[in-house]
């Protein structure tokens, strides 16, 4: 157990690491000066050359490729990194300001998803083969191939502003986040669904259930006891990687409900060339997808013995050989 999660570990850091140097040659190849794009956004339209310099240097600019990067690399290891280019301030100042919003449209969607997903995949399960199974494999199908901004815009346009359910412009608060919330975690509530069903189904035809049941067990408890812990590891799984990508802060939905989170402000970045804050977004972005992996992959080691079992079988392997 403990040499896998040893492999794990150096596998984050070395995604993390590759992360950073292609985030770094994006960086160093973007086109313009990044010094005088600064001092336009700060509104010095015409900069001296002295204070272009001294700009180059402030950002880090100046010296050779290497060093840069190292001193980049430095400065990022402690959560510098660095300028945005619109607004002048540092990225991760910007980002706090924006990450209670997105935290906020983070929790009510994984509330949804994981509840939703839970009620429907079970269900499915449970009716396989009936009208209602195939009307619920349906539904999810729709929640995963219709789009996001799809969604989204048939909300404003109808629910909203025909039907004044809602307000048009949300704002980051508890009181607007139900409808974001609601259209973000429709692909996770499809897709975790389907997850939940098959796991379930394959859970529940496993030869050993027909031995607890000759042992008299009853069906909620095979249920309880056998098929849904069986059944968990699939599901986790998807749940812990899909959290990462909700906290990377949805992009699409947070634009076409005009939330004022980290997605929203990543796309106004995109649209500016604020590479910066690009290059920022996407170091989180992947940092997260890495932390929630291995979470994920120590939860699943924990619940289930199986996973435990090569390491566990080593051990008498080589006292064996030794003897």
């Amino acid at each position: 157990m403990l040499k896998a999660l040893t492999l794990r570990v150096a596998q984050a850091v070395l995604t993390l690491w590759v992360t950073s140097v292609l985030a770094w040659v994006l960086l160093l190849h973007a086109p313009g000066d990044p010094a005088r794009t600064v001092l336009g956004a700060r509104g010095i339209v015409t900069p001296t050359p002295a204070l272009l310099a001294a700009t180059r240097k402030q950002l880090g600019l100046d010296g050779p490729v290497l060093p840069r990067y190292g001193h980049w690399l430095w400065r990022a290891l402690h959560g510098d990194f660095g300028t945005s280019w619109q607004t002048g301030r540092p990225v991760m100042d910007e980002f706090a300001t924006r990450l209670p919003a997105t935290g906020r449209l983070t929790l009510v969607a994984l509330g949804i998803s994981v509840g939703l997903a839970l009620v429907l995949g079970l269900m499915s399960a449970i009716t396989q083969g009936r009208w209602a199974d195939r009307m619920l494999r349906a539904v999810m199908l729709l929640m995963i191939v219709v789009p996001g901004f799809v969604v989204g815009l048939f909300v404003l346009n109808v629910l909203v502003v025909h039907w004044n359910l809602g307000v048009v412009v949300a704002d980051g608060s508890w009181r607007t986040v139900g409808w974001p919330a609601a259209t973000l975690a429709l692909w996770s509530v499809g897709y975790w669904g389907r997850i939940l069903r098959g796991s379930v189904l394959e859970a529940a035809g496993a030869p050993y259930l027909l031995v607890s049941r000759a042992r008299g067990c009853s069906a909620p408890r095979r249920w309880l006891l056998h098929v849904l812990p069986n059944a968990a590891g699939p599901f986790l799984t998807v749940v812990g990687l899909g959290t990462a990508t909700l906290l990377g802060g949805a992009p699409i939905v947070e634009t076409v409900y005009s939330w004022p989170g980290v997605g929203e402000y990543t796309v106004q970045a995109i649209g500016a060339r604020d590479l910066p804050v690009v290059v920022a977004y996407t170091i989180c972005a992947v940092g997260l997808y890495v932390v929630f992996g291995l979470l994920v992959d120590v939860l699943l080691a924990a619940l289930d013995p199986r996973l435990r079992r090569s390491t566990v079988r080593a051990r008498p392997r080589r006292a064996a050989v030794a003897a």
